[in-house]
C-alpha cells in the first residue's frame, strides 16, 4: 500500500488533474507546480518553482493571496473567488480551496487546488470583442515579427520590500498608457521593468522599440524618431521614423535627459497631440503610442543642470518608478547570485553548486557601484575563467577583494559625501530656522534642489 504513495507517484497523478495545485513552503516559497497551474498561469514551472509567490503573481499581497493568508492564520479556506492579474497582464478568476499543511503541530506549508473560471466570467465580454473585431475591416493581419520586448515580470529577480512594491505598481502601469518614467542608475535593471510593462500590457501584441537618446547626434536621432520625405535635406527619403515603427505599440526612449531640448518640444507635441510630422513634412500623421521614458540621474538634477524641460517631465511623470541600487536591496543578493549561477552553468556548460559563506558575506558587503550588472558580470567572469563547484574568495576579482580588505572604519566616498552633506543642510536649516529659501542661499543651492535632497536624507523639523 505504502508504494502507491511515493512521492513520484502522487506528482504524476496531480500533473493529470485539471485543476491547479499549488504548494508553497512557510516562507511563501513555491515548492510543486502541477501542469494545470502551469496552463492556467503560462508560467514555465522550471521558472515558478523555488520563487517567492508574490514574485510569480505581482497583482497579489500579503492581504489578498489565500496561501500565504492560510500560512499566517493557519485555517483551512474552501471555495473562494480570487481574481488576479498574471505576468502577461491576463486576468484570471479562480475558486480556491487552500490548506495548511502542518508537522509536529506546526505549519510548514500550504496547498492550494486552483479551478478556473475564468472563461465563463469572461464569455459576455468576448462577444462584444469579437464584435467589435469583425467592424474593423477585413485588412486586418498580425505581425509576426511584432514581439520584440523578451522581458516579463517573472525574470525581475528579488522578493525584498522595495521590489515587490515596484512590481505592483509596474504591473498596476500596464494596465494603463500613460506615460511612464523611469528613474534608476546603471545596471538597476530599467529595461526589465520596461519590457516587462509592455508584455503585460493590452499592447504586448503590438511593437516595441527602443531607443538610446544620447547614442546618436540629435540631427540624426530627430530623423530617427520623425522620419523623414524626400528631399528634406541632402540625400534624405522617405523614411518612417521609429513613432511611426512604434504605432499601436510601445516606444522606449532611454537617457531622455541626453535628448537635445528643442527635441524634447517636439517629443511633448507628440504626446499631447498624438500626432507626428516628418522632417520635412508639412502634413501631420496620427499615431498611438505608449512613452516609457528612462534617466540615470535624478528628477530633479536633470532639472536643474536643464538636461530635461520641465514641462516634458511634468508630462511624462504621470507614472515615476524609481529603482533602488543593489545596495539599498542586500536582501535580494542570495536570490540574484542563484539566479545568475544557474543562468551560467546553463550557458557555459559549468556545474557550479554556489558560493561560499565568505564570499556570501563579501557580496552583502560590498556597495556594487554597477548594481545588478555588476554582480552578474562577477558571476559570469569568475565561471567563465574557472571550472569549478563552488566560487571561493581566491576567484573574486581584485576591486572587490580590495574593498573587502579595507578596513572597517573607512567607508566607501560616495556614502561619506552623503553624510557630510547631509549634515551640512541640516545645520544649516537650524541656522535659517527651517527657513527653505535662507538655507537654499546659505548653501548656494537652489530651492527644489535643497527641497529635493531634504526628502532623501529625511530631514524634517
Amino acid at each position: 500500500m505504502r508504494k502507491l504513495f511515493f512521492r513520484e507517484n502522487i506528482f504524476e497523478i496531480l500533473d493529470y488533474l485539471d485543476e491547479g495545485i499549488h504548494i508553497i513552503d512557510s516562507r511563501g516559497n513555491i515548492v510543486y507546480y502541477n501542469k494545470a497551474a502551469q496552463r492556467l498561469d503560462e508560467i514555465e514551472r522550471d521558472k515558478a518553482i523555488g520563487r517567492h509567490i508574490l514574485e510569480i503573481y505581482p497583482s497579489l499581497t500579503y492581504e489578498t493571496s489565500t496561501l500565504l493568508k492560510v500560512i499566517k492564520t493557519g485555517q483551512p479556506i474552501f471555495n473562494v473567488e480570487q481574481t488576479f492579474v498574471n505576468y502577461k497582464g491576463d486576468k484570471i478568476t479562480t475558486i480556491n480551496t487552500s490548506l495548511p499543511i502542518k508537522a509536529n503541530g506546526k505549519i510548514i506549508g500550504a496547498l492550494e487546488i486552483s479551478k478556473d473560471i475564468t472563461q465563463v466570467k469572461r464569455l459576455s465580454e468576448k462577444i462584444v470583442d469579437l464584435q467589435k473585431e469583425l467592424f474593423k475591416g477585413e485588412g486586418r493581419k498580425s505581425n509576426k515579427n511584432k514581439q520584440t520586448a523578451k522581458y516579463t515580470f517573472v525574470d525581475i529577480i528579488g522578493t525584498s520590500e522595495k521590489m515587490l512594491r515596484l512590481k505592483t505598481l509596474a504591473l498596476k502601469a500596464s494596465l494603463v498608457s500613460s506615460p511612464v518614467l523611469i528613474y534608476g542608475k546603471t545596471g538597476t535593471g530599467k529595461e526589465l521593468f520596461v519590457q516587462s510593462i509592455h508584455n503585460a500590457s493590452s499592447r504586448k501584441n503590438k511593437p516595441f522599440i527602443a531607443q538610446n537618446c544620447a547614442a546618436l547626434p540629435s540631427g540624426l536621432l530627430e530623423s530617427i524618431l520623425f522620419g523623414t520625405v524626400k528631399g528634406s535635406f541632402t540625400g534624405a527619403e522617405d523614411r518612417p521614423g521609429l513613432f511611426e515603427l512604434a504605432n499601436g505599440g510601445t516606444l522606449f526612449l532611454d537617457e531622455i535627459n541626453s535628448m537635445p531640448l528643442d527635441l524634447q518640444a517636439k517629443l511633448l507635441r507628440v504626446i499631447q497631440d498624438g500626432s507626428i510630422r516628418r522632417v520635412g513634412a508639412v502634413k501631420t500623421i496620427d499615431v498611438d503610442v505608449r512613452i516609457i521614458a528612462a534617466i540615470n540621474v535624478s528628477p530633479e538634477e536633470a532639472i536643474e543642470k536643464k538636461q530635461i524641460r520641465r514641462d516634458l517631465y511634468y508630462r511624462l511623470n504621470v507614472i515615476t518608478l524609481s529603482l533602488p541600487e543593489l545596495k539599498e536591496r542586500v536582501e535580494d543578493i542570495p536570490l540574484l547570485v542563484e539566479h545568475f549561477i544557474n543562468k551560467f552553468n546553463r550557458t557555459l556548460g559549468r556545474n557550479v553548486k554556489g558560493v561560499s559563506k565568505d564570499v556570501m558575506n563579501s557580496f552583502l558587503k560590498y556597495y556594487w557601484p554597477g548594481n545588478v550588472r555588476e554582480l552578474e558580470h562577477v558571476i559570469e567572469g569568475i565561471m567563465t575563467l574557472h571550472d569549478i563547484e563552488e566560487i571561493q574568495l581566491e576567484y573574486l576579482p581584485k576591486p572587490l577583494k580590495e574593498t573587502i580588505k579595507k578596513p572597517t572604519n573607512i567607508k566607501p566616498l560616495r556614502e561619506t559625501l552623503e553624510e557630510t552633506e547631509k549634515n551640512i543642510i541640516y545645520e544649516a536649516l537650524k541656522m535659517t530656522d527651517w527657513n527653505i529659501t535662507k538655507t537654499s542661499e546659505l548653501i548656494g543651492i537652489p530651492r527644489q534642489t535643497l527641497q529635493y535632497k531634504m526628502k532623501k536624507y529625511g530631514l524634517k523639523k
